[in-house]
Formats: structure tokens, C-alpha cells, sequence
């Protein structure tokens, strides 16, 4: 039986807004249809009226769930490295139930409109919370290696790890610019580009990495060294680390940059002469988590980019929620329309991944999961929106 919903404004995403308008869905949450107001069509059919915004379902183009355990155990506001030190100690700490936060965590992305996932996973514990999931994840196997004489190895062990994955869509991916040394970049790029799998990395989530890349200075060095690890081989690069690393990536590779926070205009130019194929990808909550600061988002908005949203774990954020995320957006950014912001938190994700077919807007055919967003103001959203998950 095809339900119908009608607001205040339906945004598609792929067309224009609909003020007043109606969707139609099946009952395999199929859209059937969208009809403006006083369509015709609607004239003999039962319409749930409601108050708000309706909107796809959303894509969380970042997220860790396997560190769903650590939430609210992490201090705030402490800066990248002490957050990874702590995270290091933590992550396996005994007596916590993994796995129950873990479906947690997935039941709350559901409830908060969410449909689809890019998932970082270091480890295999979250494959049962994926299979059983009503949600659509793509697994990202990251690795981490920055000593040269070890990179092969560390790519085999990934290797063997994306199989146990299967048959979950999943590739292998590099953790960060500074964990990941050229060697092992060039193992996962040649993998990845003959693969034709994405490929995603945190990036410039502080400005430690820069100066590591640029100078060998900053606090990553008595990082190496608390680790117990000799890093004379690394040479400064006298550029930042995006520009140091962007070629290490196939030009035919779609690449998502993960955070951004200290990234530059500078930055950016240097990407797009590359002529690589990059979405940026922004998680403004953990970023304020960890580093008390954003990235300098209208830079980016000058080019015509693939931008995403992700929430990144429980262990950097209060919630799974990329409302919330476009809410902070929004307060930090008020030039910003959710015209356009929605576009990063929908078909901007799905593209990424590939799955637009089905994921990122209201279209007939596609089952992408309908959000209405309440309290808002014509087609501004505020702090007292919420989320109501309609299918």
C-alpha cells in the first residue's frame, strides 16, 4: 500500500524545493511519486500532513563504529595527540561490552535518519553488528605503518582482514599522512586503483601534522618517541602534508579527505592542479571535541567540490546524528543554506560510495529513507529541530 506524505517543504535534492508538496511511497519504501500542491493526481488518495522539512535519508560519510565503547571516556578539547594517546589505552580496555555498544551506536544512527555508512574498522568485531544492521555500510580497512621496513607486511595483514569482510562491500584505506609511511601508501594505491575501490584518510586534523611535513618539527615527533619509534628516516618535505601525500594517490582513485581542520586555501589549489578526484569530508562536532576549532568551510565553497558529512565515533562526539552536525554547521556558518548543506549530508555521501542509485534523494525508484525535520523556519532548520524518521 502506497503511503503519502506531505510538509512544508520537500526537499529532493535532485530538483528544486517543494513547497506544500507530496511524496508517495511504497510500501518497500519505494518513492512511487512527487506531486506539487493541488495535484490532481492526490485528488482520491489519503495525505499525512505534517510540520517541517522532508528530506532523503542520510549518509554518515565518516564514522568508527568498533570505538562506539569509548564514548564520554575521552576529555574534551586536549588536541589530536593526546586524544590518539588515549584512545590507544583505551580501545582495549577489558570489561566493556563491545559489541552491545556497537549495535547501540547503530541503533541510533537509524533512529537519527541516517541510512548509510562509511565505516573505518581496524579490526573484525564490528562485521556481526554490519550483517545483521538495517543500515548500509561500507567497511574502510585502515592501516597504519610509518616505518618503511614494515609496510609490506602490515599490507598483507590488511589484505587478510578485508577478506574476512566478505561479503560486505569493504576496501583497504590508510589511516593518516602521518602514520602512513610512502611505501605503504603506494601498496594501498596500487591496490585501490586496480581494485577502482574508494579510498579515504583523516586529514590535516591538526596543525602538528603540517608542521611534521613541513619543517619535522611539532609535537608528533615526542609522539614517535613515547611510542618507541625512530622516525630518523623521515625527511621534512618543506609543504604540508596534503601537498606532500596527494600524489601518492592515483589520479583515477576516488579520494575522501576526512576533517580538514588546518587545511588552506593554499591547500586546496594544490589538490585541484593535481588533478586528483577528492571529496572533503567534515565532522564538525568531533573536530570541536578534539581540537576546539572547524575548518575555514567557506574556502571550500568557492570551487565546485564533492563535500560530505560524517559524525567520526562516539568517542570524539555526544551523538550519531548529522542533523546535529548540520546544526553546528549552521551556527558557525550562517551564510550557509540547507539547500546546499543537504546535498553534503545526502547525495554527496552516496556518490562517494557509489550507491546514488538507490541512497541521497527522493526520487521514483530509489528507496532512500524520507526524514522530516521539525521546528524549523521556512527552509532554515534551528537549535530546536529534531529528527522524525519516516521510513
Amino acid at each position: 500500500m502506497t503511503k503519502y506524505y506531505s510538509a512544508d517543504y520537500i526537499l529532493p535534492v535532485s530538483s528544486e524545493p517543494l513547497k506544500n508538496g507530496t511524496v508517495g511511497v511504497a510500501a518497500n519504501g519505494s518513492i512511487v511519486g512527487l506531486y506539487p500542491e493541488n495535484s490532481p493526481e492526490l485528488q482520491d488518495v489519503s495525505v499525512k500532513k505534517l510540520s517541517g522539512i522532508i528530506v532523503p535519508g542520510f549518509i554518515n560519510a565518516h564514522c568508527h563504529l568498533e570505538l562506539s565503547h569509548l564514548h564520554r571516556q575521552l576529555p574534551e578539547k586536549q588536541g589530536l595527540i593526546p586524544f590518539i594517546k588515549n584512545v590507544i589505552k583505551l580501545r582495549d580496555v577489558v570489561g566493556i561490552n563491545k559489541l552491545k555498544a556497537m549495535q547501540k551506536a547503530d541503533q541510533q544512527m537509524r533512529e537519527n535518519g541516517i541510512v548509510a555508512v562509511a565505516d573505518i574498522a581496524n579490526k573484525i568485531d564490528s562485521k556481526p553488528v554490519k550483517e545483521k544492521s538495517a543500515l548500509y555500510y561500507y567497511t574502510f580497512v585502515e592501516l597504519f605503518c610509518f616505518n618503511p621496513e614494515k609496510a609490506k607486511d602490515v599490507f598483507r595483514a590488511g589484505t587478510e582482514l578485508l577478506k574476512e569482510f566478505s561479503p560486505l562491500d569493504a576496501s583497504i584505506t590508510p589511516h593518516a599522512p602521518y602514520s602512513v609511511c610512502k611505501e605503504l601508501f603506494k601498496f594501498i594505491g596500487k591496490f585501490c586503483g586496480e581494485s577502482g575501490s574508494p579510498f579515504t584518510i583523516h586529514n590535516q586534523e591538526s596543525d602538528d601534522e603540517n608542521k611534521l611535513y613541513r619543517y619535522k618539527t611539532g609535537e608528533f615527533l615526542n609522539f614517535y618517541k613515547d611510542m618507541g619509534m625512530n622516525v630518523d628516516f623521515f625527511r621534512s618535505q618543506a609543504r604540508d602534508s596534503i601537498q606532500s601525500i596527494i600524489q601518492l594517490i592515483p589520479v583515477q582513485q576516488k579520494a575522501m579527505l576526512v576533517h580538514n581542520t588546518y587545511t588552506s586555501s593554499k591547500d586546496i589549489y594544490f589538490v585541484l592542479r593535481s588533478g586528483r578526484s577528492v571529496t572533503w569530508c567534515f565532522c564538525p562536532n568531533a573536530n570541536l571535541y578534539i581540537e576546539n576549532r572547524l575548518p575555514k568551510i567557506d574556502i571550500f565553497r568557492n570551487h565546485d567540490f564533492n563535500i560530505t558529512l560524517g559524525t567520526d565515533s562516539l568517542a570524539s562526539n555526544d551523538k550519531l546524528c548529522i542533523l546535529s552536525e548540520l546544526k553546528t554547521l549552521h551556527r558557525h556558518f550562517p551564510s550557509l543554506s540547507l539547500t546546499e548543506t543537504i546535498h553534503w549530508a545526502t547525495i554527496n555521501g552516496a556518490k562517494f560510495l557509489g550507491i546514488e542509485n538507490k541512497f541521497g534523494s527522493i526520487e521514483k525508484g530509489k528507496k532512500p529513507g524520507l526524514n522530516l525535520i521539525t521546528n524549523v523556519q521556512g527552509l532554515e532548520i534551528s537549535e530546536e529541530s529534531a529528527i522524525e524518521k519516516l521510513i
